[in-house]
């Protein structure tokens, strides 16, 4: 009779252990199922099969260990058995009814149909709800964890509870710390310091889990990826974005990122954070002066990383020193200190900005000054801010362009529907309630009327934020998280020499003219005064739309 396993298994405990230690030596007759009544089956166990689900996840807080590292705790976990015990991988699917039938044939084609899993001879092991998946295909349930016969009664915990309790307390011993300037410095535990304070929570785990948690410093990887405020549960930026329509974005300005960045790169070891889809590499490999250069594509969000990890198994790169990693490079660094020649960012420093706050900014800024060595410059493309930015001026937005007619936004199949079918004016509105609402940003304006026609008096910076955002409605959700204008051109230059970076000359500030032609002319206009509340046109001073972009060459 075989035993099947399912689970995520980043943890395993001494209950686990004591639980499949009886069922190996007392046999299934006298064991409860999940309804309270005896199992009643004669034939002994003969094998375990750990179902290891989300076995194509890692590096996220749902998952934080690699299928390799859960599968070598679960062998070693499984020595004192005395049992065969398999490790089968099964991929995540989401919330699927089907999930149950998935795992049972991933089985059969993970052993090459030496393990056909019945409900005649095979019982399942499960105190979550997953159980009611196996229940309906006929399979019989051991609770585990759970008491036989209860919805809501346990005998022990579950693994990914005793991990979060684990964390939690790390947590509480980290900042007990702080207060007591012992590791101000700390970005994380040590490992010693770890152990020796959680030393009282590790006693519900079971060795082999102990021992290859310490080995790998699985504690101290977990406790960065909770602490995380910038990544989801499932190692996303945003849950928000629609990355299919995100990487036709990213692919289609790479030849642009490549033409404006390429006279400034510099060969030897070369890392693009947050490369998205790998596509500034792929252009910058392909040139001859950097044939003998090292890549390093570093991407967070598990979509993408994925997709790079297939582009390079296409052979889409010329050169076959390009590696990928998934890592988060704001809680720390992501290279060596002293190594890197080039690094480069598109896009990137004002999510870090946005989603993680200016603390998080300014540690993902010390970070690239101490990966390079010294010679070697930080590319940074992104978006900006105006330097008068706290400006008050006057706005005036078209409203003709409406084909709205009153109706709501559950008058349309989608909300981008509803908000195309907004004006200028109307859809600013709409941005004024949505704009950083999460984070408590108020967007403060004031209606003003001069001879006859009516103008929104507010800072420069906010309708610079609403004119490079109003057209992406297809992101509307994810782009309300994002603050373009947080630094001017100047401010950037000032906090990355107070960390000892010089300013190249090359570094530069500038409007992007395409999106001024395409999505700004006819639909606002700017204008100053000299006073609050001016009483006629001729007070009014026409302004140009400001920059919208900067090239920052930080060396070091």
């Amino acid at each position: 009779m075989y035993l099947l396993f399912p689970g995520r298994h980043h943890l395993l405990t001494r209950y686990q252990k004591e639980y499949l230690l009886q069922l190996v030596k007392h046999g299934l007759s006298e064991v409860l199922d999940v309804f309270g009544n005896p199992l009643a089956v004669s034939k002994p166990p003969t094998a375990i099969i750990f179902a290891v689900t989300s076995a194509n996840h890692n590096n996220t807080r749902r998952n934080p260990l690699p299928l390799y590292q859960r599968a070598m705790m679960i062998q070693d976990f499984s020595r004192e058995l005395s049992l065969p015990s398999y490790v089968i991988p099964i991929d995540d699917i989401g919330l699927s009814p089907n999930f149950a039938s998935y795992t049972i044939k991933k089985i059969e084609v993970e052993t090459e149909l030496k393990l056909s899993l019945t409900p005649e001879n095979t019982i399942v092991l499960c105190s979550t709800p997953v159980a009611n998946l196996y229940l309906s295909l006929g399979y019989r349930i051991l609770p585990v964890e759970k008491n036989p016969g209860s919805k809501l009664s346990f005998h022990a915990k579950l693994p990914w509870e005793e991990l979060e309790e684990i964390v939690s307390k790390a947590k509480e011993y980290k900042n007990n710390q702080k207060q007591s300037n012992l590791e101000r410095e700390s970005k994380c535990l040590d490992s010693d310091i770890s152990f020796d304070h959680l030393e009282g929570l590790l006693q519900n785990l079971d060795p082999a889990c102990i021992r290859l948690w310490k080995d790998y410093r699985l504690f101290e990887k977990v406790d960065m990826l909770f602490s995380d405020s910038l990544i989801g549960d499932d190692g996303d930026l945003t849950e928000s974005r629609d990355y299919n329509t995100y990487v036709r974005e990213m692919d289609n300005i790479a030849e642009l990122k490549f033409e404006e960045t390429k006279p400034f790169v510099k060969p030897g070891r070369i890392g693009d954070i947050g490369c998205a889809v790998g596509s500034w590499i792929k252009l910058v490999c392909q040139e001859s002066n950097y044939s003998e250069s090292d890549f390093y594509g570093v991407e967070i969000a598990r979509h993408l990383y994925q997709l790079c990890e297939q582009r390079k198994e296409n052979g889409e790169f010329s050169n076959p020193n390009i590696f990928f990693i998934r890592r988060n490079a704001v809680s720390g660094n992501v290279f060596p200190r002293m190594s890197m020649n080039t690094i480069h960012t598109s896009s990137l420093t004002h999510e870090i900005e946005s989603y993680g706050g200016r603390s998080q900014l300014l540690a993902f800024l010390q970070n690239r000054y101490e990966e390079l060595v010294y010679g070697g410059v930080w590319i940074n493309r992104d978006v900006l801010g105006p330097e008068d930015k706290e400006k008050e001026v006057f706005v005036w937005m078209e409203e003709n362009s409406s084909t709205n007619h009153g109706r709501s936004p559950k008058d349309f199949p989608n909300f981008k529907e509803y908000l195309d079918s907004l004006s200028t004016k109307e859809r600013f509105y709409q941005f004024q309630r949505d704009f950083r609402k999460e984070e408590g940003y108020v967007l403060r304006t004031a209606s003003i009327s001069v001879d006859g026609i009516e103008y929104e008096r507010m800072k420069l910076k906010d309708i610079c934020e609403y004119i490079s955002k109003k057209d992406y409605t297809d992101n509307w959700e994810s782009e309300m998280h994002e603050s373009f204008c947080f630094w001017s051109f100047r401010e950037w230059k000032e906090n990355l020499e107070s960390i000892g970076f010089k300013i190249s000359p090359n570094s530069n500030q500038y409007r992007n003219e395409w999106l001024v032609q395409n999505r700004y002319e006819g639909k606002v206009k700017l204008f100053s005064s000299q006073s609050e509340n001016p009483n006629n046109g001729s007070e009014l001073i026409p302004l140009d739309f400001p920059v919208t972009h900067m090239l920052m060459l930080a060396e070091k």
